[in-house]
């Protein structure tokens, strides 16, 4: 069995600016696999990140919540759901 770790860890791991594999999504639902590339910049509004793929020095940009493997671990995102109870008069 895998393991798998939070996006928050994911995005941890990406803030120590080290090396990583990732697997992710793409617009249009293919997926694709980057080796060794290092992450440059955050755009926290847009969820963005960019990142350099240190073989082809070519620089992209991916969301966050389009990653779902980082170094052969899963990625999962957390739903949380609110139950309002209003008392019925």
């Amino acid at each position: 069995m895998a393991q798998s770790i939070h996006i928050t860890t994911l995005r941890k791991m990406l803030k120590a600016g080290d090396p990583v594999d990732i697997k992710l999504w793409t617009k249009s639902g293919e997926i694709q696999e980057w080796r060794n590339c290092v992450p440059l910049r955050y755009n926290f509004y847009q969820g963005t990140r960019q990142m350099k793929l240190l073989d082809s020095r070519q620089i992209r940009q991916v969301r966050d919540v389009c990653i779902f493997e980082i170094n052969g671990l899963e990625v999962f995102l957390t739903l949380l759901c609110l139950i309002i109870s209003i008392p019925i008069v």
